[in-house]
């Protein structure tokens, strides 16, 4: 599993967000409650949507099934003029990513997960870097429980010193 390496300009995203933990965590109601409202959203920059992961210093290491996140259902804009009632933004500044392709669907992520974290992050030339974490959906996206899903994971890196 290699992913292609990705510098970035910056990303501005407008969305939902909840606190939750692995074991807690009900992305559906998240996605239910925000998808019906992105039209209401000036400026979108694309038809993708972003599964967005703002994790406390304790990840990897500390983490655990109970370790509170922000979980985020966001779209990218150019611009935040005029946020809806209801959302927020995340700003997530200039950053080099480790872009993955997850295939299949949701449930199956934790071995994507394990590959990336477990296999490919120790044996590379990078480490995690203390930003956001996200997962990139196009506007064909099969859908969470489709066994041909696909989605990009875009994971923070810097070099090891």
């Amino acid at each position: 599993m290699q992913p292609r390496i990705e510098k970035t300009a910056g990303i501005k995203l407008v969305g939902m967000k909840v606190t939750t933990t692995l074991s807690t965590q009900d992305p559906a109601s998240l996605w239910k409650a925000f998808k019906p409202r992105c039209g209401e959203i000036p400026s979108r920059k694309d038809g993708n949507f972003y599964s967005v992961q703002v994790y406390s210093q304790a990840f990897p290491n500390q983490f655990t099934p109970n370790t509170p996140f922000d979980k985020w259902a966001a779209v990218a804009v150019t611009d935040t003029p005029d946020i809806p009632e209801g959302m927020s933004v995340l700003e997530i500044p200039d950053s080099t990513f480790a872009v993955f392709i997850h295939k299949g669907p949701a449930n199956t992520f934790p071995q994507t997960a394990a590959k990336i974290f477990g296999a490919w992050l120790p044996q590379s030339d990078y480490q995690l870097a203390d930003l956001p974490h996200f997962e990139v959906m196009t506007p064909d996206y099969a859908g969470p429980m489709h066994p041909d899903a696909e989605e990009e994971v875009w994971i923070p890196v810097t070099p090891k010193n």
